[in-house]
Order: structure tokens, then C-alpha cells, then sequence
């Protein structure tokens, strides 16, 4: 029977998630259980193929995601993939709906790391952000919503700001490996050779430009969403504040991370807040 394969897959998703993100899995704990497989669902896609252009430097990698893709487009046709991933991916979207652009500008966005090692203007990093996060946090949304379009609708710029800000958070965390690893970089105009305070700052205003967006539509969310998303939220914003303190001639050649400790404590004071109705 394809139950038990669908559950094996749910649980696959989930193992995925928790295995390369113990952050995002603690705050994905945070939300309801009616929401909560759906967004392992969503997080097992976009990671299974982000480590094929970030990290299987010893295979083919322009084949393996054509592979990739060709399977996720027959997985979304079929309602069923032999990866376990698609699998349970292509459950969640038909679920709910997720718009297929969605999904394309994620991939898009994806096949450009394949080959493209720098971002010259802010019109291609902007492009490059809005599928590599900001579809992410609106098929997130989709799932947040349960299919309430107007809801939706009001809550999708405060998602795309939010996606943009972790993402941001995650180029400015891993600068050394996107440079010196994957000869990438993802800033325009900034020289990463010689990264001087004032580009730091621009970015760093940027990111809290998306932050306050973001977390107005955080205290608009449904109930099922709204502690989860916030504990992500506060994590992201501990790592930028801790970015904000490495001088910008240190932060290409370090890599910054929130104890555990520090991620319990902000778990208990966001679920202070939380359970008094504060957020």
C-alpha cells in the first residue's frame, strides 16, 4: 500500500530537516502538528537541492539536478516519486495548492549556482534572493494559511521580507565558504577582499529593513504558525546581531554561530512572549 511509503517519505522529510538544520527543525517542533510535516515537507525539497550544487563536488552536478528536476516535474504530474523527498513534497504542494511559479523560481534560482559565481547589480541579486528565499517563505505561507487566499494575499510581502532576511543572514554568516569554498559571491558591489565597515553596515541595515517587515506579518499569522515562525525569527536575529559585533576585516574569515545554550534561552523568552499574547 502507498500509505506506508507516504509515511516512510513524511519521515524522511523530517529526518532530512533535523539532520541539516537543528535551528529550523526546533522552531518547525514550534508550530502545530496540523502544519507541522507539511514544512519538514517544504524544507526536505529546497535542501535536497541545495546540496547538489553546494555540495557534491565529486559528481556531475549539472546532471544530478537535470535529474533532480526531471523527477520533481514527474512527481508533481504522477502525485507520487520514488524519492521519498518528491514524494512528500509533491503531497504537500498538491495539498495546498503551491503555486507551480513558486516552485520554478526556486529551481531557477538554484540552477544559477551551477554556474554562476557572482552578482553584479542588485537587480540580479534581488532575482536571486526572491527564488532562493522569498517563494520558499510563501509556499511556507500557503501552508500557514491552510488556502486562505486573502489571507494570503495580506501576509505575502511581510513572508517574501522575512525569507529575504534569513537569507541575507545566511550570505553574510557564510561568506568564507561561499568565497573561498564555492568561489561565489552574492553581495553586489561589495569587495569581499577588502570588506570595509560601511558595505558591512549597508548590509546589515538592509537585513533589519526585512526584519521589521517581516515581523509585522508575524503577529498576523494563524495561531498554528505564529510561535514557531517567531523562534525562527529571534534566532535569525541573534545571528546578526552577533555579526554585527566581528569586525567586517573578520567576518570573511570566520563563521558565526548561536550556542545552544543562547538558542534554548531564546526559545523559553519567545514562548514568554508568546504564551502572553506579546507577539
Amino acid at each position: 500500500m502507498k500509505t506506508l511509503f507516504d509515511t516512510v517519505s513524511r519521515r524522511c522529510a523530517m529526518v532530512v530537516t533535523k539532520s541539516y538544520s537543528t535551528s529550523f527543525a526546533s522552531a518547525t517542533k514550534m508550530l502545530a502538528p496540523s502544519i507541522r510535516q507539511d514544512i519538514y515537507n517544504i524544507y526536505g525539497f529546497v535542501r535536497l537541492a541545495d546540496e547538489i550544487v553546494d555540495s557534491f563536488h565529486d559528481y556531475d552536478k549539472p546532471v544530478l539536478f537535470k535529474r533532480f528536476e526531471d523527477n520533481l516535474e514527474n512527481a508533481l504530474i504522477d502525485k507520487i516519486s520514488l524519492n521519498p523527498i518528491l514524494n512528500a513534497f509533491q503531497e504537500t504542494v498538491h495539498k495546498y495548492n503551491i503555486e507551480r511559479h513558486l516552485i520554478a523560481s526556486f529551481m531557477k534560482s538554484m540552477r544559477l549556482d551551477l554556474t554562476k559565481a557572482e552578482y553584479l547589480t542588485d537587480q540580479e541579486y534581488k532575482d536571486y534572493i526572491y527564488g532562493s528565499a522569498d517563494v520558499v517563505g510563501l509556499m511556507c505561507l500557503q501552508v500557514f494559511v491552510k488556502g486562505d487566499r486573502d489571507k494570503y494575499e495580506t501576509l505575502k510581502e511581510s513572508a517574501m521580507s522575512l525569507g529575504s532576511a534569513f537569507q541575507k543572514v545566511n550570505f553574510l554568516r557564510d561568506l568564507k565558504d561561499d568565497f573561498e569554498g564555492l568561489n561565489r559571491t552574492y553581495f553586489p558591489n561589495t569587495n569581499l577582499n577588502d570588506l570595509n565597515e560601511a558595505s558591512k553596515q549597508e548590509i546589515i541595515n538592509d537585513i533589519e529593513q526585512d526584519f521589521a517587515k517581516g515581523l509585522a506579518g508575524i503577529e498576523k499569522l494563524p495561531i498554528e504558525a505564529k510561535f514557531g515562525v517567531y523562534t525562527a525569527y529571534r534566532y535569525y536575529k541573534k545571528l546578526l546581531v552577533k555579526l554585527k559585533s566581528v569586525p567586517s576585516a573578520e567576518i570573511k574569515n570566520t563563521r558565526i554561530r548561536v550556542p545552544d545554550y543562547v538558542k534554548a534561552s531564546l526559545l523559553a523568552r519567545s514562548y514568554v512572549k508568546y504564551r502572553l499574547n506579546l507577539i
